[in-house]
């Protein structure tokens, strides 16, 4: 498996004697479709036991049609359904994420072994979170809970303390200036992210401001402690109090009691959008629920 092998350079890496600092970027795929890894990870999840998400079938009844079209419940949804493979699906995503997890074990393993284990920072994080189904949608490709939360870890020696977990919002783009700032290095002058280095000391810390993500040009969704608020190009609109609604069933949004609080994180939306580009996606059909892109003329199964 490539991610083994890129795990195996880290290693390697990690035993070389090194007298100057060094920046080591270890990339792992999985679980990056296609949900293909050796049967012993399928066998930790046996088919009897999964469990479908939470979904509720009548879910985007309250959500704008921009918001439906992003979700596309005709497309992978309808797919799955059909295939009638919904829990094996959920079954191989399980056990590719448990074999990406065994290689950051071994990766962390060999650091704790290292010469380099008390003066090594830590950052550990996912691109994107995944749809299983919840709002009859899959994969990223959205602006709600599910595909938007993701895996965030930091170990600083002498900063962090093991265990502590901080319930702040923070999106990624604080990750270049925190690490400019933990190792003394002044940030670049175009960076729109914070240093959240005062977070990594004391996780309770007074913190103001949401947690951003963007998919597509002008869709952006804005995530406080409690509440996340979306605004899409053409302007329809969600609002949810994910403190009191974790699977975002009740769209609030058109509610008249919560306008002022619909004014107040839409003063967090992004002032300046990106340039809009073109995007590409597969379709999820087939083996485990998936078919994969054809590369180099071949159809990859798992």
């Amino acid at each position: 498996m490539p991610d083994h092998q890129v795990v195996d350079y880290a290693l390697a890496r990690l035993r070389e004697p090194v007298g100057a600092p060094f920046f080591l970027a270890v990339g792992i795929y999985k679980p990056h479709m296609p949900f293909s890894v050796p049967k012993k990870w399928f066998d930790r999840f046996p088919l009897q036991t999964i469990k479908l998400p939470p979904h509720r079938p009548d879910d985007l009844a309250d959500v704008p049609p921009a918001g439906v079209r992003m979700a596309g419940p005709a497309g992978d949804h309808a797919a799955i359904l059909k295939s009638g493979r919904w829990q094996e699906t959920v079954q191989a995503y399980l056990a590719t994420i448990a074999f990406a997890d065994a290689q950051v074990g071994r990766l962390l393993d060999a650091l704790e072994k290292s010469p380099h284990r008390d003066n090594t920072l830590i950052c550990l994080w996912s691109d994107h979170g995944w749809s299983l189904g919840e709002k009859s949608h899959w994969r990223k490709f959205a602006l709600w809970e599910e595909p938007t939360r993701t895996v965030f870890v930091w170990n600083v020696p002498g900063v962090t303390r093991a265990g502590g977990v901080c319930e702040r919002p923070v999106d990624f783009s604080c990750v270049y200036p925190t690490l400019c700032a933990l190792t003394g290095l002044s940030s670049p002058a175009h960076l729109d992210g914070r240093d959240i280095t005062e977070l990594l000391k004391k996780p309770t810390t007074p913190w103001e401001g949401p947690a951003i993500t963007t998919q597509g040009f002008r869709n952006h969704s804005v995530r406080t402690a409690d509440w996340r608020y979306i605004r899409y190009a053409n302007g329809d609109e969600e609002l949810y109090h994910d403190a009191n609604d974790p699977y975002e069933y009740n769209n609030l949004a058109s509610t008249p009691a919560h306008a002022a609080r619909k004014a107040k994180l839409a003063r967090w939306l992004p002032r300046v959008d990106a340039p809009n580009l073109p995007t590409r996606r597969a379709s999820m059909v087939g083996d485990a629920g998936l078919k994969q892109p054809k590369r180099g003329g071949r159809k990859v199964r798992k």
